[in-house]
């Protein structure tokens, strides 16, 4: 509909739509990552060590070992207060997840982005007001993370809806790879942003990020085309006649959405029929839905866990180059999957060799640089190759479902499924580390090697289904 188009549409031209939707998706999710740095950041701005600084002369009243310090983060509980600033974000997050996709289905995407990131970049700058009024509640600090991490949930599930839209299966794990690597450069640029005002005045670490990504809102608002068909464009092939991919084959997933005395043709059913957006009970039904997101649920644990295991001094270095090998990994993981048809496969094999990647850098991954960061590189491409793959290709894949007979506005709501859930894997794993670890890190090793065969396991269903395939057993075509 016209309601549906940006206003900047005639500046476009039409064979250029779908890289620029790339590219406008992927600045849109490179600034929800930007904004999300500058805390972790800043903390260590929140609470130092005093008696290395010089006191200026001019300040009285104030204790001489924490004069340095901003309240309420100076006193001995600020790891507590750290905690539950961030849990604040990881909390609303996961459970805001679940419900945003939902959302995004129902409403036009460029709106539900641009209200996303301009609500974003409002909290985000919340945060940040707080050096200048001088505000020092711990409540405040906690609902306004809290807040951040519900309006945050809006990206994941709308860029990747709308990459999903425009690019079909055939070379789609690839392309979302080499795209995914926008949380990487948000992360970086982040950094960089936050670090430039953190010593002098925090509160512009927050700001300066926040009118960033309400920016690219108002930037989204006039050039996003959600769907080709918006612009006459004719939408990708999202399935192919002989489908190489198992888990997207299931002999009885026409009757998920199917009604008595309907036809089970794809073909023969006119698009406008399929134009309602699916229920969260009716995503969860889709074959490997469940699978792939219990399975993230584990993959993230495992990752956030591994990362936790880095020793602090070297945590930013290690960090970078843990980034770039997951860029790598991305890329592989998309490519490989992409040209065998099998993308639990790939996850699966990815996972298995992780683990011990991880006993082989703790004994021999410190003798010498070159040894150290070619182990970096190797550990960030395996940990971080299934996520990504899962949390784009695999989800845009599963929203564009067979079983759904052409509705593909399912991909919203599957993404959402898929990283909701993922989230709470990242929310548990410093949590059981935290427990676990006083009673020595042999007792974290073997919670990560249970972490990641249960991901593994999780995908055994789909990984037997496509070896059939490979081997020549084809699956039963639906009808």
């Amino acid at each position: 509909s016209p309601l549906s188009l940006p206003p900047a549409l005639l500046l476009l031209s039409l064979s250029r739509y779908r890289g620029f939707t790339l590219f406008l998706t992927f600045l849109f999710y490179t600034s929800y990552h930007l904004s999300r740095k500058p805390i972790s950041i800043v903390k260590s701005q929140l609470h130092r060590n005093c008696s290395t600084l010089i006191r200026p002369p001019n300040l009285n009243g104030t204790d001489n070992e924490t004069w340095c310090d901003w309240a309420p983060f100076d006193k001995d509980n600020y790891q507590t207060l750290f905690g539950a600033v961030d849990n604040s974000f990881l909390v609303a997050y996961a459970i805001g997840m679940f419900f945003s996709g939902i959302f995004g289905e129902r409403v036009p995407l460029r709106y539900y982005l641009t209200i996303g990131m301009l609500l974003s970049g409002l909290f985000t700058c919340l945060f940040g007001l707080g050096f200048y009024l001088n505000i020092h509640s711990i409540w405040y600090y906690a609902f306004v993370q809290a807040m951040n991490g519900l309006v945050q949930t809006t990206g994941w599930p709308a860029v990747v809806a709308c990459v999903g839209n425009w690019f079909g299966k055939g070379k789609r794990g690839f392309i979302m790879g080499v795209w995914n690597s926008h949380t990487s450069v948000g992360n970086i640029l982040g950094s960089l942003i936050a670090g430039v005002f953190v010593s002098s005045a925090w509160g512009m670490s927050f700001i300066v990020p926040g009118i960033i990504i309400a920016s690219t809102g108002v930037l989204c608002f006039f050039f996003l085309v959600e769907k080709p068909e918006d612009v006459g464009c004719s939408p990708p092939q999202h399935h192919e006649d002989n489908e190489k991919e198992p888990l997207l084959q299931n002999s009885s997933s026409n009757e998920i959405f199917s009604s008595p005395g309907q036809s089970n043709s794809i073909s023969s059913e006119p698009a406008e029929e399929h134009t309602k957006a699916i229920s969260f009970c009716g995503a969860l039904r889709i074959p490997g839905v469940m699978e792939f997101s219990l399975c993230l649920l584990f993959a993230k644990l495992f990752l956030f866990v591994y990362c936790s295991h880095f020793d602090p001094k070297e945590a930013g270095d290690m960090s970078t180059l843990f980034d770039v090998g997951g860029i790598v990994g991305g890329i592989v993981a998309g490519l490989v999957s992409d040209q065998t048809g099998g993308r639990a496969s790939t996850c699966c094999v990815m996972l298995i060799l992780a683990a011990p990647m991880l006993f082989l850098y703790n004994h021999i991954g410190q003798y010498s640089l070159a040894t150290t960061i070619g182990m970096l590189l190797v550990c960030g491409a395996l940990v971080n190759g299934p996520y990504a793959l899962i949390t784009t290709a695999v989800s845009a894949d599963l929203g564009t479902h067979e079983s759904l007979r052409g509705n593909s506005r399912a991909l919203s709501t599957v993404t959402a499924i898929i990283d909701g859930t993922g989230s709470i894997g990242a929310a548990l794993g410093p949590l059981l580390a935290g427990l676990i670890s006083p009673t020595g890190w042999n007792n974290v090793f073997f919670m990560l090697v249970t972490a990641d065969i249960l991901a593994c396991l999780l995908l055994s269903r789909l990984v037997y289904k496509e070896v059939r395939g490979w081997c020549g057993h084809s699956p039963r075509h639906r009808g």
